[in-house]
């Protein structure tokens, strides 16, 4: 297959797709939606047969590491199905292209979901973290199979990705406190309490959320769908809201999770040191390198998580 140049969708391509999931149709723009941190996601905008204007979102993956892009999109397009049904927030599953023939690499589309992500401070951050927490629990409540587990990853591999090696990656050699944290998550990842395993995004967070009226229209970017310890989604959305400046929100996130699952998660804090792997790998990025004003939240999160441990 030949691998795209840049990251132009073009005019062509869409009108191929158009012909297949909306005959008639008349492509009106291609635009690049706001917030697209990864991958290729474009928004097709067509006119049907009977004058409407109708947008769809088509979704394109990157080559990464050694995921086979196809696979990832059949888990993509299946989790969101999975979600439909389910009468979760997600955009609806219109196309699944997993050899690239139409999209000219693998690839999914959905339906266009109105709403904006919340990347600054909420202006009811205790609000916004409880409608966070009660989706989540409904996500972690949907059953999953031998048919769902055929292409959920494992999620709790994946996220404790750093325990396959045999010496600390580079990025956390070069972060203070990475190698003491690298041998810490080895020590302690076969020692991990069995919790029920349930359906989880593994990247909950606020770039995947969107808003709409003051609610979550959808949560997106299901690539990594996996079925592992709740305690993943739940360690990692955290982090993210402590790195936001809402300890607080943070707290009530935990809190309204618990209560509306029933029961108090076994390995929360194994899971905050796992999420603390991410950062190492982009400081800059995620604004906890040594210029960074989330510094010193972040090393006091593993501190805490370490105490905790």
């Amino acid at each position: 297959m030949k691998e795209l140049n840049n990251k132009n969708l073009s005019e062509q391509t869409a009108r191929n797709l158009l012909d297949i999931i909306s005959p008639g149709s008349v492509l009106d723009s291609i635009t690049i939606p706001d917030g697209s941190f990864s991958n290729y996601t474009h928004i097709v905008t067509a006119q049907s047969k009977d004058g409407e204007l109708n947008r769809v979102v088509v979704r394109r993956y990157k080559i990464f590491g050694d995921y086979d892009r196809g696979e990832k999109a059949q888990r993509e397009f299946n989790t969101f199905r999975l979600l439909n049904q389910h009468q979760i927030p997600a955009p609806e599953a219109l196309y699944l292209d997993e050899t690239g023939e139409v999209l000219e690499i693998p690839g999914i589309v959905t339906r266009f979901v109105e709403g904006s992500l919340v990347m600054d401070t909420p202006a009811e951050p205790l609000d916004w973290a409880r409608k966070l927490a009660r989706t989540l629990a409904k996500i972690h409540s949907i059953p999953c199979g031998e048919e769902e587990l055929s292409y959920l990853l494992n999620g709790n591999a994946e996220v404790s990705w750093v325990v396959k090696f045999d010496a600390p990656p580079p990025y956390m050699q070069a972060y203070p406190g990475g190698v003491q944290l690298w041998q810490l998550i080895c020590e302690q990842y076969p020692k991990l309490a069995i919790d029920t395993p349930v359906l989880l995004h593994i990247d909950y967070w606020t770039g995947n959320i969107l808003w709409h009226k003051n609610r979550i229209s959808a949560v997106i970017d299901w690539e990594e769908a996996a079925y592992g310890d709740p305690a993943v989604d739940v360690a990692y959305a955290r982090m993210n809201i402590l790195l936001m400046g809402l300890p607080n929100a943070a707290d009530e996130f935990l809190r309204v999770y618990e209560s509306e699952t029933g029961c108090p998660l076994k390995n929360m804090a194994f899971w905050e040191l796992a999420a603390s792997v991410r950062p190492m790998i982009d400081p800059e990025d995620w604004n906890v390198d040594e210029n960074g004003k989330d510094t010193d939240t972040f090393l006091k999160f593993i501190e805490d998580a370490k105490r905790r441990l």
